[in-house]
C-alpha cells in the first residue's frame, strides 16, 4: 500500500485495498440539507515522499495512490502556463500566469481526475465507472474510458450545456438526462453504484478525485523553477478543484520540496457562493445555485467543507463576482489574450481582476499568481448568445473594400 484514507472531519484512518468512499462514521451525520461530512484524504506513506523528495524532477505520477504503468495511454498534461503580457501590463502584475488547462486532451481539467480514477478502476479490477456531471467531468470520463476501455455511466441534468453532453455521447458513454439539477444526478449516480457495482467517480465521494486534480499543483511546481507561486485563483463549485491544487502542494510540502503553501484564493460566483458563506460566515446550509457559469453551479457542495478548511489553513480568501463580470471576462481573455475560456474558468480570471489590489498588499507587487482556465469556451458557445455577433456581408466588390476605414 502507498497510501491510507484520513476523515477530513474526525481524523479517523482507515488502511483497506478495497475501495473506500466516506468516513462510516461521519456520514451517517449527512442530512442533505448542510455540507456533507466525512470526505477522505488520501495520505502518501512517508517511503513514497522520501522517495519524491530526492529526485531532480518530479511529475503526478510519483504522487498518485496509483500510479501509471503507461503514462502515454492517455496523456495528462503538461499543460501551458502562459504568461499574458497584456494582462500583465494592464494589471501591473508582472507575475501573472495562467494556467492553460483547457488543453488537455477533452478540453478541460476535468481530465485529471478521471485519470487516477481510472487507474483505481484497473487496479482493483472494476470495469464500470458511474458519475454525475453537468458536461466537463463527463465528457473527460467518457474520454478517458474510450481510451482505456472502461464503461462510464453519466447521469446529467436535462438542461447541461448540449456541446458538452455530446462529448460524451460520441466517447461512447451511457448517458442518462436527469429531469432536475446537479446535485439530483449527484444522489442517483450514487444509487445506481450500490444497486448495479462498479466505481463512482463523483468528485468528492471517491477520495481519488483529489488525488488526480492535484496533479495540477506537481507540474506547476516543476514550470516554476521547482517553487510554488504566492496565490492560486481557482474557480470554485463543489470545492473539489480548490482541494486538489491544495492537496498537491500540501504532498509537495509534507516532501520538503516546498517551504510554503501557496495562498488558495476561492472564486466564486455571488450567484453560487455556498463555500465563500461557509468560509466567512460559517455557514454550511444549501444555497440557491443560479448562476449561468454551470459548471460552478452547485448549491450544496460535495466537498465544501475540506475546501474551506484548506483555504483557510493556507490563509487564502474567498472573492465573489457577479454573473455579468464572469461573462465580460471571457470577453477580456480572447480581445486581450487570445484564450477562449468557458464561463466557469473566466469566474477565476474575473476574480483576479477583482482582488489584485488585495494580492498586491498581502503579497507585494511580485507576487507570483497563478489563474487556472479550467475549461475551453469551445464546449459552451452559447454562452455568447446575444453579446457577440458577426458583421453583415459586404458586397463582392472592390468599390465595397474601399469603403473600409479600419
Amino acid at each position: 500500500m502507498r497510501f491510507k484514507y484520513v476523515c477530513s472531519d474526525c481524523g479517523r484512518e482507515y488502511v483497506t485495498d478495497s475501495i473506500m468512499y466516506q468516513c462510516p462514521e461521519c456520514s451517517k451525520e449527512n442530512d442533505g440539507k448542510t455540507f456533507p461530512k466525512g470526505n477522505l484524504i488520501v495520505k502518501l506513506d512517508k517511503e513514497v515522499l522520501e522517495k519524491a523528495r530526492k529526485k531532480d524532477h518530479v511529475t503526478p505520477n510519483d504522487f498518485y495512490p496509483y500510479p501509471s504503468e503507461d503514462e502515454n495511454e492517455y496523456p495528462i498534461g503538461i499543460t501551458p502556463l502562459m504568461a499574458p503580457r497584456r494582462l500583465q501590463k494592464e494589471t501591473g502584475m508582472k507575475n501573472l500566469f495562467f494556467k492553460m488547462d483547457s488543453q488537455l486532451i477533452s478540453g478541460s481539467f476535468k481530465d485529471r481526475v478521471s485519470y487516477e480514477v481510472a487507474l483505481q478502476a484497473k487496479a482493483l479490477g472494476e470495469k464500470k465507472i458511474a458519475l454525475a456531471s453537468t458536461g466537463n467531468a463527463g465528457a473527460a470520463m467518457s474520454a478517458v474510458g474510450a481510451a482505456m476501455d472502461l464503461d462510464i455511466i453519466l447521469f446529467v441534468p436535462s438542461t447541461a450545456p448540449i456541446n458538452k453532453l455530446m462529448q460524451s455521447v460520441l466517447y461512447g458513454a451511457k448517458v442518462i438526462p436527469v429531469k432536475g439539477t446537479y446535485d439530483d444526478a449527484f444522489k442517483l449516480s450514487i444509487e445506481y453504484t450500490k444497486l448495479h457495482g462498479g466505481i463512482n467517480r463523483n468528485t468528492a465521494y471517491n477520495p481519488m478525485t483529489i488525488e488526480g486534480k492535484k496533479s495540477i499543483s506537481i507540474e506547476l511546481f516543476e514550470q516554476l523553477g521547482r517553487k510554488a507561486p504566492d496565490a492560486v485563483y481557482v474557480p470554485v463549485g463543489d470545492g473539489c478543484i480548490i482541494a486538489g491544487v491544495a492537496k498537491g502542494f500540501s504532498d509537495l510540502l509534507e516532501a520538503g520540496l516546498i517551504e510554503k503553501m501557496p495562498r488558495m484564493i476561492c472564486c466564486q460566483s455571488e450567484q453560487s457562493a455556498a463555500i465563500s458563506n461557509s468560509v466567512e460566515l460559517g455557514d454550511y446550509s444549501e444555497f440557491d445555485a443560479t448562476t449561468r457559469a454551470d459548471s460552478i453551479s452547485v448549491g450544496l457542495p460535495a466537498n465544501g467543507r475540506m475546501a474551506g478548511e484548506y483555504v483557510k489553513a493556507s490563509k487564502g480568501w474567498c472573492v465573489r463576482v457577479s454573473d455579468e463580470d464572469i461573462l465580460s471576462s471571457q470577453i477580456d481573455l480572447t480581445s486581450k489574450a487570445g484564450v477562449l475560456a468557458e464561463p466557469a474558468a473566466a469566474c477565476a480570471w474575473a476574480a483576479f481582476k477583482k482582488d489584485k489590489e488585495r494580492l498586491k498588499k498581502e503579497a507585494g507587487e511580485d507576487a507570483l499568481a497563478v489563474v487556472l482556465l479550467t475549461g475551453s469556451g469551445f464546449k459552451d458557445m452559447k454562452a455568447f448568445d446575444g453579446r457577440v455577433s458577426m458583421p453583415p456581408a459586404i458586397e463582392n466588390s472592390v468599390e465595397e473594400v474601399a469603403k473600409l476605414n479600419f
